[in-house]
């Protein structure tokens, strides 16, 4: 079964889009742009782009294991795989702030169970849907815990950008490659199929990362720009009194 199908993505993008009820606008445009043009385009084009990774890779000998071990020296890492790790490592910071709201959300159940003699079935139903559909305002602890996640995720971002780049000795894909190790007989040419359309998708998805680190950092701006703003009016109210 392919990598990206037997993922679950759809279970993925419901935790994240649960948590991303308390995120800022720029938050919900990352999400977007991450489900729509990183794994969408992951899941519906990746597999036909990378599917003849290894079958048509081909080199000009009959060696038994010449081929597998030019293969294996030149992409040690699969760019599906490597990109679904990514994505992965990615989205997992996010789940930070829904585990924070969850327990903010029990908490307040519970203190709200405990003057539910006050109140008849109808209002505590009430108050309980209220309670799960309410929006936090990012101030305090979860303000620490929501900045926590974009700085993880600019890391990992940055941390899988560097690794594809370093492993394939940058983002465009040889047409060519040449390999003399054992049981290579002699210095070996091996060809890649499609480095033109592999060469285009790997750059898409370079862009789109960095697209969505730029979101992160103007995100965590925002976020410090409002902390900030909040301190000063603070002040100036305590001053005034």
């Amino acid at each position: 079964m392919p990598l990206t199908s037997s993922m679950s993505w759809p279970a993925l993008y419901t935790q994240l889009v649960g948590a991303n009820r308390h995120a800022t606008s720029l938050g919900k445009i990352w999400l977007s742009v991450l489900f729509i043009f990183r794994v969408m385009v992951l899941v519906v084009a990746a597999e036909s782009v990378w599917g003849d990774e290894q079958s048509d890779f081909t080199c000009n000998t009959l060696q038994p294991g010449c081929e597998n071990v030019c293969y294996d020296q030149f992409f040690p890492v699969s760019h599906i795989r490597l990109w679904c790790l990514q994505l992965v490592f990615v989205s997992t910071p996010t789940l930070l702030v829904a585990m924070y709201v969850a327990y903010r959300n029990h908490r307040d159940k519970r203190k709200l169970l405990q003057v539910a003699g006050f109140l008849s079935a109808k209002g505590q139903d009430e108050e309980l849907e209220t309670l799960k559909k309410r929006r936090l305002p990012i101030a305090g602890a979860l303000w620490w815990t929501y900045a926590c996640s974009l700085v993880f995720r600019l890391l990992f971002e940055a941390g899988f950008m560097y690794a594809l780049y370093v492993v394939y000795d940058g983002f465009q894909m040889p047409r060519l490659v040449q390999c003399d190790q054992w049981p290579c007989p002699n210095l070996v040419d091996c060809f890649i199929s499609r480095p033109t359309e592999k060469t285009i998708f790997t750059v898409f998805m370079a862009t789109t990362s960095s697209i969505c680190m730029v979101l992160n950092v103007a995100e965590l701006v925002y976020l410090v720009i409002k902390l900030i703003d909040r301190v000063e009016k603070k002040l100036i109210k305590t001053l005034s009194f």
